[in-house]
């Protein structure tokens, strides 16, 4: 019997392609299984094979624990049972004695056959695993097997198999049996259900590699990608840098007669590609990623990282594209919001908000009409521009002199001032009071909620019935009694 197992440990090693040990590992517990069938108990047993000569053990075994933890005397030993034969045994050690072990027959064998293919397709699936773990973002290819309620599967070789699930591929593809594909590999799953590989044909990072395979150039690092987006199955747009002056980026990636991007759009069944030149400027890149529309003007708002594109009345539909396509697109490329608005509504906007510069001039600096729309005329969007610009930039403006420009600079930290002084007493009106904070079932947190809706005050918090007190945050109603009851007791002492 023991060459026997040799011969089969040797066989399935070389039919499945895994370790001579993993087999052994799997007739091993074949084996033991085998072991508690025959006894018809709930034993544990451990079967051990000499990897030379097929010889094999084995023991049947007890783990060491408490009254509390016992459970299986089949399993189990006693703390105090065990240290009778052993004093310095402690809680978890295992106590193993050898028992007779069963033949290596038709009845272990066939125990042992769904152990050991259970272990080789564990250990096939662990190589697949290995294989493609250091892989994901490269893109595969292979052939339909079959298709499942969206789902495609993909054999991408050597029987491995791919899924390409439903939301991760082109709306409204038609995909058959038989049919080559590729995708972006984004996920290894090592669990022992359903395919272990998955792959995206909808993310923008499929496209870019699908380019890096046409382009040569940017593998070769003479042109750069910077960034993609896309409406899977109808339209992309892909933003692109040369390293090499002499390069023209788009013509290299467009291709002799559109060969190269037309490569590309074939594969994601197709979709319509722009190819916009990148540049390190945010307004000139927008105007790039509008296209085909034309920019009128273009006004930039760093701190709401938002921009406002103003395109001619004609062009306004163009400039937005079916369903928001076209400037949605652009915005996820650009990364900056982007609002599309006519040249005349553009032109309004930016009067109205010249005139609020204007009144808050004409209300802070204490200005003329006249005053205030110079400075705005003069670019001076804020209050803090005209107290900390730089002096000669105001004694630049026709007619100001330096005893103007001081006392406008005055004014305007005067101004600011203010500001700071009302900031701070409107974040003292919304500050606990020591009284409130004090409180036992009162943090922090809570208290600050509560001052910011109004309740700074012990007493204000006692003068709430919970119901009240519930509307204004969100608690426990046995928890808001409680709190309520003891802001009221000092009324009582």
């Amino acid at each position: 019997m023991s060459r026997e197992i040799l011969y089969v440990a040797e066989a399935l090693s070389n039919e499945k392609g895994v370790s001579r040990d993993v087999i052994f590992e799997a007739i091993e517990l074949a084996l033991a299984s085998a072991t508690r069938k025959k006894h018809m108990k709930d034993m544990d047993v451990r079967v051990d094979i000499d990897r030379n000569t097929g010889t094999y053990d084995s023991y049947r075994r007890w783990t060491v624990v408490t009254d509390e933890e016992f459970e299986s005397e089949e399993r189990e030993l006693l703390l105090e049972e065990a240290k009778k034969t052993d004093p310095e045994i402690e809680i978890g050690d295992v106590i193993e004695e050898p028992m007779e072990s069963v033949e290596f027959g038709r009845i272990a064998a066939q125990t042992a056959k769904q152990v050991i293919l259970q272990k080789v397709r564990e250990a096939e699936r662990e190589q697949v695993v290995e294989m493609f773990e250091d892989r994901i973002g490269e893109v595969l290819s292979g052939v339909v097997k079959r298709v499942e309620r969206g789902h495609v599967f993909i054999d991408v070789g050597s029987g491995i198999e791919a899924i390409v699930p439903r939301e991760h591929g082109i709306p409204r593809e038609k995909v058959k049996r038989g049919d080559r594909l590729k995708g972006l590999l984004i996920e290894v799953n090592r669990l022992n259900r359903g395919p272990i590989l998955t792959l995206s044909r909808r993310s923008p990072a499929f496209m870019i590699e699908l380019f890096k395979v046409e382009v040569p150039e940017i593998s070769q690092g003479f042109l750069e990608i910077k960034g993609a987006a896309r409406d899977p199955g109808h339209r992309a747009k892909i933003a692109v840098f040369s390293h090499d002056k002499k390069l023209d980026p788009i013509g290299a990636c467009v291709g002799m007669r559109g060969s190269r991007v037309m490569s590309v759009a074939n594969e994601l069944g197709g979709e319509r590609i722009d190819i916009v030149l990148w540049d390190e400027n945010p307004a000139q890149f927008i105007i790039n990623a509008m296209s085909p529309a034309e920019i009128e003007s273009i006004v930039v708002d760093e701190e709401k990282g938002a921009i406002d594109v103003a395109v001619n009345e004609a062009q306004l539909s163009q400039a937005i594209g079916r369903g928001g396509q076209n400037v949605r697109l652009a915005s996820e490329l650009t990364q900056w919001e982007i609002n599309v608005l006519t040249t005349e509504q553009a032109e309004e906007k930016n009067e109205a908000e010249a005139m609020e510069f204007v009144r808050e001039y004409e209300e802070k600096l204490d200005v003329d009409e006249d005053m205030a729309i110079l400075l705005v005329q003069e670019g001076f969007s804020s209050i803090e521009e005209i107290a900390y610009v730089d002096e000669s930039e105001l004694l630049s403006i026709d007619g100001f002199d330096e005893e103007l420009v001081e006392e406008l600079r005055g004014r305007a930290r005067d101004a600011l001032l203010t500001q700071m002084i009302a900031k701070e007493e409107k974040l003292e009106d919304k500050k606990p009071a020591e009284d409130m904070l004090g409180l036992e079932l009162m943090n922090d947190k809570l208290a600050y909620i509560l001052a910011d809706k109004g309740i700074r005050t012990r007493d204000d918090l006692a003068d709430l019935a919970t119901d009240e007190l519930l509307e204004l945050v969100e608690m426990e109603e046995q928890d808001a009694s409680d709190l309520i009851m003891e802001a009221r007791k000092h009324w009582f002492e």
